[in-house]
């Protein structure tokens, strides 16, 4: 691919995100999107908008990037959680460890990859992508030991890095299982796989069982029922309360008599009447009566109560009956986390769900090598032009070739992948998953095998293909064959970069979905309502995007440094985006506790290793025995130093430190909270919420500002330049009390 190509896409990428990130500079500022682009901000601070008519609201500003920029880890750790710094931490590290490896390979590598032959450049714009690759270099080139001695000192600069990264993170989730005492899920085991017995329910077999094993530490239990029939009732109740905001209460809420059509007799016209206090809606009614009780609808699942954090510890991680298929224990998640419909499943199905759910995913990634050879196909048409004529006709215009040939093909592959991640979504809920953190992290690692796959090795493989190299015929060749193909997709490694980050990046900040959907809810249809859709964070779309990149910038360090520039400039963009986006847009409700770091750390140890073959089988090809021969030994300790931080530190993230569990039950019998906890297990695993459940999961949600006074708009004036109204522009507290409703994201 020529550099000219390359210079093409990356032109119409900038001035994509140019023209995005100006449009949302000055749509965020508008009245009527408010709810698309400070979604949390109004769901956590049940705050409404002041809106001057000023001149700046319809002119592009960066005053959100400062104030992306300036938001501390502490506050970002009140506002979205652990996994939101931990997701921030990730970008951080990619900024560092690449910009030492850009200064490197950029100073040092490049330009013995350039010079490495005796030939006549051309300029710039006209030169092949290929003559800035390690394949320019000739055969016994005794300037191979820059690229080895690159190679050190990028691994060892990304152990160091990742092991301080790993060592804090730790510490952060030791400090997040210490920071919640209060959470219920620590004294909470959850039991599938109940024995049935026809002489007593599913419950007294369970209270039986525990009295009888566990009755020092066991508190009580709540049965899982069948909630197919509970959860039509609450979304339809949820419908009829969303209708009846639109319905005028001095028209439709005055009852009013009429004759009946078949009797002649009087008639109520309006079957519902106003409530005089909201509290009146529940008054009376126990948590029994909003209880299924009946043993029919009993599952064999059960969320089991104990004394304390450490026995509910131990019976989790301890096998219960002779039977490992029965009597299956596990920590409970949250309440907010908890997964209720796989709770149905059976345990008995579940290794089958997974069976299945492997073969269709890897079925699919079967089925996706159709659009990926297509797509190498278009950055190859020279190849090709000899196979089928009529091509010729194409290349002959010279930006059509461009266009085609260096923008066209990662536009199609991105497009193609939008169906990967609901697809993996799909499938982690099918395996059973008993939360919803753990059905995002299984969704994460699905799509990053996915992304990695079709992204990288198809794309190399099918390349090869299309220009007559040899696939892999041996183990002994996979180094060398790699290091072959490579260099030659490194342009198209380098317009993936534009298409799928850049151009991608400023697409999330935009949020299109959202405003489209907004804009046909309140144009179109007329909606009025105050109430709008919270986001979730999409880690498992987001993350394997990360890793991807990490693994291209790795592996195309020694070989083609050229992209290490562009791979920086996302990682800048996605820090300042990202961390915008968490602390206006997505809602936690959720979280795992920071355990897609390991995911993080161990794909980056893979990208290392595999980017440490790739160097060796080129200095093979280039008859370099020196640089092979250290190229050995730096494998063998990138993979001691992995095993090293899998014993250290990946255990806490598995499994929760008894030590620590026992010293926060002390110091809760010490204050006498114990008992306050154990009174407050039962309701909260409830499967109906009640309405002072709701109430408490929104008071749950942290907001980094809610202790921010903020002034009298009206006092405010735009030449004063007051920070606070131009970054919050005219957010003020509700006077009135009112919150906005949230509603649950459909894809998390």
């Amino acid at each position: 691919m020529e550099i000219s190509a390359l210079l093409t896409s990356a032109g119409i990428n900038i001035s994509i995100c140019i023209v995005l990130l100006s449009l949302y500079s000055i749509l965020r500022k508008q009245p009527a999107n408010y709810c698309v682009y400070f979604g949390r901000r109004l769901v956590c601070g049940g705050a409404r908008r002041y809106d001057p008519f000023w001149y700046e609201r319809f002119v592009p500003s960066p005053s959100w990037l400062v104030k992306a920029w300036e938001t501390s880890e502490d506050e970002l750790l009140a506002a979205a959680g652990l996994d939101a710094v931990v997701f921030l931490r990730m970008v951080i590290f990619s900024i560092r460890i690449f910009f030492i490896v850009a200064v490197i390979c950029i100073a040092f590598v490049l330009p013995v990859n350039y010079y490495g032959q005796p030939m006549v450049h051309k300029e710039i714009h006209l030169e092949s992508s290929e003559v800035f690759t390690i394949e320019n270099l000739k055969e016994g080139s005794k300037w191979l030991w820059v690229h080895c001695l690159a190679l050190y000192i990028i691994t060892s600069a990304a152990c160091l890095l990742l092991y301080f990264e790993y060592s804090t993170i730790a510490k952060m989730r030791l400090g997040h299982i210490t920071g919640s005492a209060s959470k219920p899920s620590q004294f909470t085991v959850l039991i599938r796989a109940i024995p049935w017995s026809p002489e007593q329910s599913y419950s007294d077999t369970l209270s039986k069982f525990f009295t009888n094993y566990y009755s020092s530490s066991y508190v009580s239990h709540q049965m899982v029922y069948h909630n197919g029939i509970i959860q039509r009732l609450l979304r339809d109740a949820e419908r009829m309360c969303q209708t009846l905001k639109h319905v005028s209460p001095e028209i439709n809420c005055k009852p009013s008599l009429r004759p009946c059509i078949f009797c002649g007799g009087p008639t109520a016209t309006n079957s519902f009447h106003i409530l005089s206090n909201e509290a009146d809606s529940v008054k009376g009614m126990e948590l029994g009566e909003l209880t299924m009780t009946t043993t029919e609808q009993e599952r064999s699942a059960a969320f089991v109560f104990f004394k304390t954090r450490y026995d509910a510890l131990v019976v989790s991680e301890v096998l219960q009956s002779s039977n490992p298929m029965l009597w299956v224990t596990d920590l409970a998640p949250e309440p907010h986390d908890v997964y209720w419909k796989n709770l149905n499943i059976p345990y008995r199905q579940l290794w089958i769900r997974k069976i299945a759910t492997l073969v269709g995913a890897v079925a699919f990634m079967f089925v996706f090598l159709i659009p990926v050879t297509f797509i190498q196909g278009l950055t190859q048409l020279v190849q090709l032009s000899h196979a089928f004529p009529f091509l010729r006709g194409i290349l002959s215009k010279n930006f059509i070739n461009q266009v085609i040939t260096g923008y066209l093909p990662s536009v199609i592959l991105i497009l193609f992948f939008y169906a990967v991640p609901p697809l993996m979504m799909y499938f982690s809920a099918l395996e059973g998953c008993i939360s919803r953190s753990i059905r995002k992290k299984s969704a994460c690692i699905k799509v990053l095998y996915f992304t990695i796959w079709n992204v990288f090795f198809v794309n190399i493989l099918s390349g090869s293909v299309i220009r007559q190299l040899n696939v892999f015929s041996s183990v002994r060749d996979i180094p060398a064959q790699l290091a072959r193909a490579v260099p030659t997709q490194a342009g198209f490694f380098m317009t993936y970069c534009f298409t799928s980050g850049w151009a991608s990046l400023a697409c999330e900040i935009m949020q299109p979905m959202a405003l489209i959907w907004n804009l046909v809810a309140k144009v179109v249809t007329k909606n009025e309502d105050e109430s709008y859709e919270t986001l979730r964070f999409p880690y498992h779309t987001e993350i394997p995007r990360l890793l991807l990149f990490g693994l291209l910038g790795f592996t195309n360090s020694v070989i083609a440094p050229l992209i290490l520039p562009f791979l920086l400039i996302y990682f800048f963009l996605a820090y300042l985006i990202y961390k915008n986006q968490i602390l206006n847009v997505y809602i936690t409700k959720y979280e795992s506790g920071g355990q897609y770091w390991p995911i993080f750390h161990n794909t980056t140890i893979f990208s290392l290793i595999l980017t440490q073959i790739i160097a060796l089988g080129f200095f093979g090809l280039k008859l370099s025995t020196v640089a092979s021969g250290f190229t050995i030994p730096l494998i063998l300790l990138t993979l001691l130093f992995s095993e090293y931080c899998r014993q250290r530190f990946a255990p806490i993230f598995n499994k929760n430190p008894a030590q620590v569990l026992i010293d926060m039950d002390r110091a809760d019998e010490i204050s006498g909270k114990m008992e306050e906890l154990h009174k407050k297990l039962h309701n909260v695993y409830s499967q109906i919420p009640l309405h002072s459940q709701k109430s408490s999961s929104k008071a749950e949600c942290s907001n980094p500002f809610k202790k921010q006074e903020l002034p009298d708009p009206e006092k405010l004036k735009p030449e004063e330049g007051d920070a606070i109204a131009k970054e919050l522009w005219g957010f003020q507290g509700n006077e009135s009390g009112q919150e906005h409703d949230a509603k649950s994201s459909a894809s998390t």
